[in-house]
């Protein structure tokens, strides 16, 4: 271990404002520790809804509940336009598992759809602590089997499916493709993981101390309550569908990695993209330069956003393109 830390690298301008104006609205409120989980939720709404606004139109949007062996799960489909049927890119909301949700991530969603020409089907999971690990990695994956079956019904073409989420929502994407893997079905052909979480109990990473103090919106404090809220003990942060990189990652589907540079998340990304890649999976691994974790949504002023979101659209495309 190095006796000194390197000069921090600067943040991008537009990430910088970003990260003021979030800190601004957040500073309005007691800390999160304060509040019941029920009050930080909808603190979490009222910071991030000028993120959610504005954005790609829809042809049309729609919410149905799939059934899974928790009971039903929401979801709402973005349709770009209305051609049918539509390839399909199926999203798991960030907010550590506790926080955030359809609604902050929809704009996300919407620039997705637009960009990449796909029905996005956005996952409303049971949150922690109502639904502690495993439940929403079992919901995500009932979701998904029951859009491989019942797709063709909602004009979705469920052979060409990828799997995608920020932070929590890229923990249980990369859980997800573990178990239908270790199931032998064949659903995704891709994974998309946006500044995902892949090891819940190591901080001895160095992003960690050097990101994790407050200026970088994701803290080190967060992250733990964020475990606390999630996991029923601390054994089941040595689960791999907790903690992806403690297993065996071969077999899985390809993956994009949008990875933020100034992140309490930075190394373990980049940890998980060179197992990825030594496993024999196919990984394209994007760093981001100047951005903190959740610089998607800054995309209504942030040029890098806008960036990250067309390389994933790209990526997503040759993805899905029809064999």
């Amino acid at each position: 271990m190095p006796d000194t830390l390197t000069a921090l690298p600067p943040l991008d301008p537009d990430i910088a404002e970003f990260v003021r104006r979030i800190r601004a609205e957040a500073g309005k409120y007691p800390p999160r520790e304060s509040m019941s989980v029920r009050q930080a939720r909808e603190v979490a709404e009222i910071v991030r809804k000028p993120w959610t606004e504005g954005g790609p139109v829809m042809a049309e949007t729609v919410e149905i509940a799939a059934p899974t062996r928790h009971g039903p799960v929401r979801l709402r489909i973005h349709y770009p336009d209305r051609t049918r049927p539509k390839p399909v890119f199926a999203y798991i909301h960030g907010g550590g598992w506790a926080l955030f949700s359809l609604d902050t991530h929809d704009r996300l969603m919407r620039e997705y759809a637009a960009a990449a020409d796909v029905a996005v089907v956005g996952i409303d999971y049971t949150r922690a602590p109502e639904g502690r690990f495993p439940r929403p990695v079992e919901e995500t994956v009932d979701v998904l089997r029951w859009i491989s079956r019942e797709g063709a019904t909602l004009g979705l073409d469920a052979s060409r499916l990828v799997v995608g989420g920020d932070s929590a929502g890229g923990n249980i994407t990369a859980a997800a493709a573990l178990v239908l893997r270790d199931a032998g079905e064949n659903l995704m052909r891709g994974m998309v993981l946006n500044y995902g979480g892949f090891e819940v109990d190591n901080f001895f990473r160095e992003s960690v101390v050097r990101y994790g103090g407050g200026d970088y919106l994701l803290t080190t404090h967060m992250m733990l309550w964020f475990s606390w809220q999630y996991l029923r003990s601390a054994e089941d942060a040595a689960s791999p569908l907790a903690s992806p990189l403690y297993t065996r990652l071969d077999g899985l589907p390809p993956a994009f990695m949008a990875i933020a540079e100034l992140d309490v998340l930075h190394d373990q990304n980049i940890a998980m993209a060179k197992a990825l890649s030594e496993a024999g999976v196919p990984v394209e691994a994007h760093v981001y330069p100047g951005t903190v974790h959740s610089f998607l949504e800054a995309m209504s002023i942030a040029e890098v956003s806008r960036r990250a979101i067309a390389e994933t659209a790209d990526w997503l495309r040759r993805r899905l393109a029809a064999h």
